[in-house]
């Protein structure tokens, strides 16, 4: 049988500061900083993941699958969300490849929490008791600040997220194989 392609998927997410909210970015509290207004806890770096995923396997966006006409996902830790889209991913009949998530704002400094911030989105991406080394499903995560640009005085947090799946062989969702 011939290799199947990976499937690729871009998710974008933007929330404006929330004072006297808790932020939650990356699947981490990040202590003394504001948090980020929305739906669920706001974690765009979970949330960008999240879309990313959901796109790759063609199961719709974040709104669809977890949006405000569903009250259960109000205030849920952006990790539930993405652990619960790693199964939508799987039971789709999909295999994470990797997630790569780019957090575009002033603060907090994600330099400070890198490696802890991917580990609790691979853990989220495989279970949490489960280690990193044997997720098979590397999460890395990148930040880059706004400084110098108009917007970067606007109260907000970004993320771009990249991420790749493969089908299981025989799956009704395979992708196009290569000849």
């Amino acid at each position: 049988m011939a290799d199947l392609l990976p499937r690729v998927g871009i998710g974008v997410d933007v929330h404006p500061l929330a004072a006297g909210r808790p932020l939650y970015l990356a699947g981490l509290l990040w202590p003394g900083e504001d948090g980020l207004s929305g739906h669920s806890d706001g974690d765009v770096a979970a949330h960008a993941a999240c879309s990313a995923l959901l796109s790759a396997a063609g199961l719709g966006d974040l709104g669809s699958q977890f949006g405000t006409s569903r009250p259960e996902w109000a205030g849920a830790p952006g990790s539930a969300i993405l652990a619960e889209t790693a199964r939508l991913t799987a039971a789709a009949g999909f295999r994470i490849g990797n997630v790569a998530v780019q957090v575009i704002c002033n603060r907090p400094r994600i330099s400070t929490r890198r490696a802890e911030a991917e580990q609790a989105l691979a853990a989220a991406l495989g279970g949490a008791a489960v280690s990193l080394a044997a997720i098979g499903s590397p999460a890395s995560v990148g930040a880059v600040t706004a400084s110098g640009a108009s917007f970067a005085s606007s109260a907000f947090c970004s993320t771009v997220a990249g991420a790749s799946i493969r089908s299981y062989s025989g799956s009704p969702n395979s992708a196009v194989s290569l000849r």
